[in-house]
This record gives structure tokens, C-alpha cells and sequence, in this order.
């Protein structure tokens, strides 16, 4: 399986390149989110998707009502059984965005070169020369000569249907504005409050991410931990720290040791940065999200594919650099909520992941990760590395990791094998006084967004103590999964780390006939 993993810097057969990829079982080791929308919520299409590659299925709550959503959540319950394809749900948030209050719900035509006034007063009608929103602090937020976004730029990206503006003068509540471009604002756009959404529809249904929009520090996230732990199941939901502004930017460090990921929302990093400052932001976020081995997720990658069967030529580079940067996940928007071809889109993505992957510098990544950690390490750290380089030195098929919170596995990961890592999640029975429930589905599921990692639940009845019979018993369950998938086959090398009493070990097995 190794043996077709080259380094970029290794010369290769030109005529290669025109081979055509050999199917696996998993796409690529990169995870791919994909949104759900008005496009992609029925049981068929959600089942293709799981099919094509989608292992993070994500709801977008900056539309849509409750009601929407838990519809589509339904069907994606009903998916999953049907493709025995396990995937994991991202709750995503609205934030303080600044958003035009269209009560009439018609198109607004704003010419370039013209003026048009930003006011908090959001009982008035929304004009070409008056714009409501829903922010009573922009007058004291902007002064003369700052630029303003407004659009739905998450949809389109199209500079028909959004506007750059200009602050010429700021009076009282209102902000006076030169419209730099023309364009129609369509349709109407609310915001929901973010509580509101979490306590009501996020508890319901146990939702594994928490997508914190416009995420500014690192109390951002402490605050929406401490209002989760109140929140019963939901204590174990893991928030990403979405990053899309410049104050996010600035906080990133601190942001990135609260949060549990990160996600690049680049659509918005582009409105704020300049464009050839927003590679640079990508390459270093990345760079710190593997370090500290919490996954990164990099977004707005193939608009054009909302209306089209292919992406561009860059945007498939764009795909192919997000992942040799080491980003863990691709998340796609609009190209799989309301585009034409949300299968393709996830299939393509996917093909170009895995053909990247063939050409990443694991080695030097490693030895960059060893360095990075420096010494001495930490035991579970240590255990982690070595089992990674023993897979490598060995030609191992896949690594097999036996773990209860994940956090094994996880490390395992932060070190990038080329061979995917079979995490085996041993649940535990735990009660609340009332009622006993097993743990281990949350662990699972929340391994789905980490590139290379995939999971397999354990029989509760092995509950993967210190006896070695037991160990044993679901290693050999593992073994055959990894048969019945086509990842491993007789004679190769498989290395599996495990607790045997208070001891970790890595061994080497080779498979017989």
C-alpha cells in the first residue's frame, strides 16, 4: 500500500501520471464535510454522499428553520443504515454578523457610485437608498473611509449579488456609504440566535461539532464550553473555532489551545485579508493545527462546482495545496447545500485528496512533529510515534489502535501514517443513577473529521480489560473488518497498539492464509 507513496522531490514517470486510480474502500485519508441543504437531503442523495466519501455531515443554521433540518437529519439517520456508512453531524452557528434586515423579502438594486445609508432602525423599509441591519453598535464600530461586505457571498461569490461599500460619513445611528460596485441583494436574510439553536435543536440530537462562527479569542470558546457542560450529553460535543476575521487572526494561538479544531473559513479571511495574504494565514494555521495534533479544516474550495460537473484548474490545485499543507478535512458549502452535483463534488474532491496524499512528505513532516514535540515526550506521545514509524520501516497495511476516549488514536494520526489507522473504540458502562448507557459513540463519530483515522465500535460485551483473551477476541473482530473492507490481505503486516493491563504495547503481526 506504501509503495505508491512518493515524495515530491523524487523524479517521476511523467507517463504514471495518466494511470488511472486504483479504487479503495476509502477514498482518501483527508475527510470531506459536506453540507446538507435543499439539494442533498434526501435519503438517496445523502446515501451517495456517504458512498462518495462524506464522513461529516454539516447543518447550516444561517438558513433554514429547526423543523428544515431535523427533517434532513432524519433522512441522514436512515442513510447511514441503509450504506452501514458511519457519519458524524457539525452543528453550524450564526455569528455577529452584520446583516441586512429585508422585511419585504424583494431584490435591492444598488448602483455603483451611489450612496446608501446603513441604519440600526430595523422597523424601516429596505431601499436602494436605506439599508436596515441588525446591528445597533456599526456607527461606533466603522469610521470614514473603512469598507463594508454585504452579500450572500456564502452562496454565490458572485460580485452581481453582493456589494463593496465604502464609509463616507458616519451620522448619529446611520453610516453613510459610496456602493463601489452594482449589484442586486436578494432574498431575506435574519440571523437565529446561537443559544437558542444549541439548547433546542443541538441537545435534541446530540450533535458531535459545535462550528462557532466568527470566533474572535480564546474565551469565545471557553464561554460556549461552560454553556455546553450545562447542557447534559452535550458537555462531550467538540467546538470548532471557525476563523474568519482578523481579531480571530490576531487571538489564533489561544483560540487554537481552547478549541478542539479549527476551521478555515476562508470565503470571509478573503473579505478581511488582502488575497495574497490569505495562502500565508492558510500554511501557518495549518502548520500549528498539526502541531498540536487538532485537525483543521479548510473551506471554500470549489465554488464553481455549485453549478458545474468539474472545478477549475485551480481550484483542483487549491484541493491538492490545502492537503499537502496538511489540512485533515475539506468542507464544502454551497457546492453540496443547493449545487447541481453534490455527489460529483464530494466524489472529485475526494479523487484529488487521495492522489495528493500519494505525493506527501510524510518523512519530513515526521521528523518536523518529533522535533516540534522535542524530548522527553510524553508516554502516550512516545507510544504514538513509534507505532507510526514502526508501520513505515515495516510496510504496514493499516495500524490498528485500541482506545476508550480517542485520544490514542488521535496522536497516532497527529503523526500522519501513510496507512490508515483502524480506531477500535472499547465502550464503557457508565450510569447517571437512573439508567446505564455505554460510552464510545461520540469518541467514534468525532474521529471522522481527523484525517486518516477511521473508527469501528467494539462489542460491549468485550470490554477490552487486561485479559488477553479478550484483547484477542476483538483484535480478531478487527482483522476481519479490515478483510471484508479490502484493506488488509493475507501475509501483510498490520501494527496494533493496545493496553495490556497498565502497559502500552505496539506489536507487529503478519497475517497468515
Amino acid at each position: 500500500m506504501n509503495s505508491n507513496h512518493l515524495l515530491l522531490e523524487e523524479p517521476m514517470r511523467m507517463a504514471s501520471i495518466l494511470e488511472p486510480s486504483r479504487p479503495s474502500y476509502f477514498p482518501s485519508m483527508t475527510k470531506i464535510v459536506g453540507t446538507l441543504g435543499p439539494k442533498s437531503r434526501s435519503v438517496e442523495v445523502i446515501s451517495r454522499c456517504l458512498m462518495a466519501g462524506m464522513s461529516v455531515a454539516r447543518f447550516d443554521f444561517t438558513w433554514g428553520d429547526a423543523e428544515f433540518h431535523q427533517e434532513t437529519l432524519e433522512n441522514l439517520k436512515i442513510a447511514i443504515k441503509k450504506t452501514k456508512k458511519l457519519c458524524s453531524v457539525m452543528l453550524d452557528t450564526t455569528g455577529p454578523e452584520v446583516l441586512v434586515v429585508n422585511k419585504g423579502d424583494h431584490p435591492i438594486p444598488l448602483e455603483a457610485d451611489s450612496f446608501v445609508v446603513l441604519t440600526a432602525d430595523q422597523e424601516k423599509e429596505a431601499t436602494s437608498d436605506l439599508l436596515p441591519v441588525n446591528f445597533g453598535g456599526l456607527a461606533k464600530a466603522v469610521k470614514p473611509g473603512d469598507t463594508i461586505f454585504l452579500g450572500q457571498y456564502l452562496f454565490t461569490g458572485s460580485e452581481t449579488t453582493s456589494v463593496w461599500l465604502e464609509v463616507s460619513e458616519v451620522k448619529g445611528d446611520d453610516v453613510v456609504c459610496l456602493i463601489k460596485n452594482s449589484a442586486v441583494l436578494a432574498g431575506t436574510l435574519y440571523t437565529l440566535h446561537v443559544s437558542q439553536v444549541i439548547s433546542t435543536w443541538g441537545v435534541k440530537n446530540n450533535v458531535d461539532f459545535l462550528s462557532l462562527s466568527h470566533t474572535r479569542s480564546g474565551q469565545d470558546i471557553r464561554e460556549a464550553r461552560e454553556y455546553l457542560s450545562k447542557l447534559g450529553d452535550l458537555s462531550q460535543t467538540q467546538i470548532f473555532a471557525k476563523i474568519e476575521n482578523v481579531e480571530g487572526l490576531v487571538n489564533f494561538d489561544e483560540i487554537l489551545q481552547e478549541a478542539d479544531g479549527i476551521i478555515l473559513a476562508r470565503g470571509n479571511l478573503g473579505i478581511d485579508l488582502p488575497p495574497e495574504k490569505v495562502f500565508l494565514f492558510q500554511k501557518a494555521a495549518v502548520y500549528k493545527c498539526n502541531m498540536a495534533g487538532k485537525p483543521a479544516v479548510v473551506t471554500r474550495v470549489v465554488d464553481s462546482m455549485t453549478d458545474n460537473l468539474r472545478p477549475t484548474r485551480a481550484e483542483a490545485t487549491d484541493v491538492a495545496n490545502a492537503v499537502l499543507d496538511g489540512a485533515d478535512a475539506i468542507l464544502l458549502g454551497a457546492e453540496t447545500m443547493r449545487g447541481l452535483y453534490p455527489v460529483e463534488t464530494i466524489s472529485i474532491v475526494g479523487k484529488i485528496c487521495g492522489e495528493s496524499e500519494k505525493v506527501y512528505n510524510q518523512d519530513s513532516y515526521f521528523k518536523n512533529t518529533v522535533k516540534y514535540v522535542g524530548e522527553p515526550m510524553s508516554h502516550m506521545e512516545s507510544i504514538a510515534s513509534s507505532a507510526v514509524r514502526a508501520a513505515i520501516k515495516v510496510k504496514a497495511s493499516i495500524i490498528i489502535c485500541f482506545t476508550s476516549s480517542g485520544r490514542a488514536a488521535r496522536l497516532i494520526a497527529k503523526y500522519r501514517p501513510t496507512m490508515p489507522v483502524l480506531s477500535v473504540v472499547i465502550p464503557h458502562l457508565k450510569t447517571n443513577q437512573l439508567r446505564w448507557t455505554f460510552t464510545g459513540g461520540f469518541e467514534a463519530r468525532q474521529s471522522l473529521i481527523i484525517r486518516g483515522l477511521f473508527p469501528m465500535l467494539a462489542d460491549p460485551q468485550h470490554p477490552g480489560g487486561s485479559k488477553s483473551a479478550t484483547n484477542e477476541t476483538v483484535l480478531k473482530v478487527a482483522l476481519d473488518h479490515g478483510r471484508n473492507i479490502g484493506v488488509i490481505k493475507s501475509h501483510d503486516r498490520v501494527v496494533v497498539c493496545q493496553k495490556v493491563g497498565d502497559d502500552s504495547v505496539v506489536k507487529i503481526i503478519e497475517l497468515e492464509d
